[in-house]
C-alpha cells in the first residue's frame, strides 16, 4: 500500500454563514459572502483568506464580494456542496448555482454550472446541492443566489464546501 504524500491528500475548505445577508430580488445573481477566521468552519488549506492569492486584501467581508470566494489550494477533482436557507417570502422561485471566476478575473463571460430554479415549498425554504468539477488555484469558484420575491429576502443560513481529490 503506497502512502499518500502531502500534495495527493484530501483538501476541504468548509465555509458557513450564520448571519443574514439581504438578497435584491431580480435574475442578478449575487455571490453568497463569507466570514473569515473564527467564522469559518474550516479552512486549513488556506483557500479561503482576507489576503487573495492575487494579491488583494479583503477589508469588510460583509461588503465584499471578493469573501465568497473559494481559491483551489491545487489543481485536482473538486466536489462543491452548498445549503442555502431563506426567510419565508412571496417568492414563486428561488435560484443557486455554483460559478468558476465569478468575478471575471480571467473567463469571459464567467462560467456557471449546476444552476437549479426551485419553486418555493411548504414550510422552509432549505436546500442543498453538490456537484462534480475540475478545480484550478487560478480559478475561485463561488455560490451564486437569487429570487424572484417584490422586495430583498434574507438569506438566513448557508454552507459553501469544496472538497479537492487527486484527479
Amino acid at each position: 500500500m503506497t502512502t499518500p504524500t502531502p500534495d495527493s491528500k484530501v483538501q476541504v475548505c468548509s465555509l458557513k454563514r450564520d448571519t443574514p445577508q439581504l438578497i435584491q430580488p431580480g435574475t442578478k445573481y449575487q455571490i453568497v459572502k463569507f466570514p473569515f477566521g473564527t467564522g469559518e468552519s474550516s479552512d486549513s488549506h488556506e483557500m479561503h483568506q482576507m489576503q487573495q492569492p492575487d494579491g488583494y486584501t479583503i477589508t469588510k467581508w460583509e461588503e465584499d464580494d471578493r469573501s465568497g470566494l473559494i481559491w483551489p489550494a491545487r489543481t485536482g477533482w473538486g466536489h462543491l456542496y452548498a445549503m442555502v436557507q431563506w426567510e419565508s417570502g412571496e417568492y414563486t422561485e428561488l435560484r443557486d448555482q455554483f460559478v468558476r471566476d465569478p468575478l471575471a478575473f480571467g473567463l469571459d463571460p464567467v462560467n456557471t454550472t449546476a444552476t437549479d430554479h426551485r419553486p418555493k415549498s411548504p414550510g422552509a425554504q432549505c436546500f442543498t446541492k453538490s456537484h462534480g468539477v475540475f478545480v484550478d488555484p487560478a480559478v475561485p469558484l463561488a455560490l451564486r443566489i437569487t429570487h424572484n420575491d417584490k422586495v430583498a429576502r434574507n438569506l438566513t443560513l448557508a454552507e459553501f464546501k469544496l472538497v479537492i481529490y487527486d484527479a
